[in-house]
């Protein structure tokens, strides 16, 4: 028999492991040595050291986590008195250790139970892994150390959204400063922010000036601006205490110079002598930052300054190595949250590269992506992605991953991985993604991928027809298109 029809059985795909759909190389950026953190640093290993030293609390609280085999995902008030009993330690002291835990990693929440984070197994031996577990706490300082109850929420998002500002004033000055030199940052900072949110027209300004009397200008000492800075003040030490408590900074009494204290007396007019200097560990987290932005600057793309789609599209020619760095560069110059939301917004577009794309972003934010991503796992054209993603960090590896979507989703992701590669992919990546395929043969997989109801099946067919250089299984694929077309089974 000779016969080539989609019914030979000769029509098998090869089977191999899934393809990761490829990208063109890097383009040359020329080299560029590796930057060197601040004179003074300390190593890595010291560094790490002084992390787990400060951190031993969450540590002792995750590992008595991981002996209750399977604790309840929220700690009550009868899991805290064991704990405390266990560890001797107060309840509150307990309940503190327990949320850093959480928030470093050392702990996960899965199904209503907390269950060993990765970086716990890997906390003794491996100093990156600490690191990055310290920059995921300072990142969620304010999660860490609640703000006061009778703060005012928009106040305190103000204040939250300031702080990598004074972050990055005391890294930059590299010694102490004057905690009022940082309150008078902090109110220009908030000011700053209050004017970008105004979006009132200008030619609505000018006519309101122009038809409204004009009061008299409010002077420093006005009763308001009084309040508005003793609610600085208030929220700037909540800050400084946040920052302290996870090993930051620190604050002290500014040292008096001269004889007798000859500057006590002015200072004290001044108001505020302390000094905030920041800690060897948040010197070099803030340099870290500061040098990711910098290198997203300098960059041909300028990615930093994009929002989520554009920026990924400006990614979609990198390799992987250097994509990483584009998103960690990107998501270091905006807060975490809104990065997140971006991303997701980006991912429910047409585009299905920036798909894809998205969720490799994601992976780089981590542990703090979870919820949202578990928010999308009911979106038909995200469930795949957040599936995997949700495999990943919870431990599987990126090879099996596939194994957490059923058939259905799994022929969902190649259809959309096709519809990737047919928009921006050369013709025979679309060949081979053939080989990605969990169905056996042709006909198997043409079945289920008109079952699928992917939106782009049509043309993904098509393309997929045009593509392959065998007549009998193009011939095939074009009947399948013609198929879905026109609805027919």
């Amino acid at each position: 028999m000779t016969s080539r029809t989609p019914r030979d059985s000769r029509l098998r795909l090869v089977r191999n492991r899934p393809m990761a759909t490829a990208r063109r190389p890097a383009v040359n950026r020329g080299s560029r040595p590796a930057p060197r953190p601040p004179e003074g640093t300390p190593p890595p290993a010291e560094l790490a050291r002084r992390a787990r030293a400060g951190l031993t609390g969450a540590v002792a609280v995750a590992h008595w986590a991981a002996a209750e085999h399977g604790a309840p995902g929220a700690l009550s008030d009868e899991a805290a008195a064991r704990a405390a009993a266990a560890l001797g330690l107060s309840e509150p002291e307990v309940r503190s250790d327990w949320d850093r835990a959480r928030l470093i990693g050392l702990i996960e929440h899965h199904a209503g139970t907390t269950r060993p984070g990765w970086r716990l197994q890997a906390w003794d031996r491996d100093d990156s892994a600490v690191l990055r577990g310290w920059v995921a706490l300072l990142d969620a300082w304010s999660l860490a150390c609640p703000a006061p109850a009778a703060a005012e929420p928009t106040a305190v998002a103000e204040v939250v959204e300031a702080v990598p500002q004074l972050l990055s004033l005391l890294q930059l000055s590299a010694g102490p400063m004057q905690i009022s030199a940082l309150l008078d940052m902090l109110r220009q900072r908030v000011a700053e922010l209050r004017t970008e949110r105004c979006e009132v027209p200008q030619d609505a300004a000018e006519l309101r000036d122009a038809t409204e009397p004009q009061e008299p200008a409010r002077g420093a000492g006005s009763p308001d601006d009084a309040e508005d800075t003793a609610t600085l003040e208030g929220l700037l030490d909540w800050v400084l205490d946040a920052l302290s408590s996870v090993g930051a900074l620190t604050v002290r009494e500014e040292s008096q110079d001269g004889p007798e204290g000859a500057g006590s007396a002015a200072d004290d007019a001044k108001g505020d002598s302390r000094e905030a200097e920041l800690s060897a560990l948040g010197n070099w987290a803030v340099w870290v930052k500061l040098e990711q932005i910098c290198v997203a600057a300098q960059s041909p793309a300028g990615n930093i300054e994009q929002p989520a789609a554009d920026m990924l599209r400006g990614c979609a020619g990198l390799t992987p190595g250097p994509a990483r760095a584009e998103y960690r560069a990107w998501l270091a110059a905006r807060p975490v949250g809104s990065a997140v939301t971006e991303l997701i917004e980006a991912a429910r577009g047409d585009d299905a590269l920036l798909r894809g794309l998205a969720f490799e972003a994601l992976r780089v934010v981590g542990a703090p992506a979870e919820p949202a991503v578990r928010a999308v796992v009911d979106e038909s054209c995200l469930r795949p992605y957040a599936l995997l993603w949700l495999a990943e960090h919870e431990g599987a590896d990126p090879d099996e991953a596939l194994d957490a979507l059923t058939r259905e989703e799994a022929t969902w992701l190649w259809v959309d991985t096709a519809a990737a590669i047919s928009d921006h992919g050369e013709s025979p990546l679309l060949v081979r993604h053939l080989e990605s395929a969990v169905q056996g043969t042709v006909p198997a997989l043409l079945e289920e991928v008109r079952a699928v109801g992917h939106p782009r099946t049509v043309q993904v067919l098509v393309a997929l027809a045009a593509a392959h250089p065998d007549p009998a299984l193009a011939k095939a694929v074009r009947r399948a298109a013609f198929q879905v077309h026109t609805g027919g089974a």
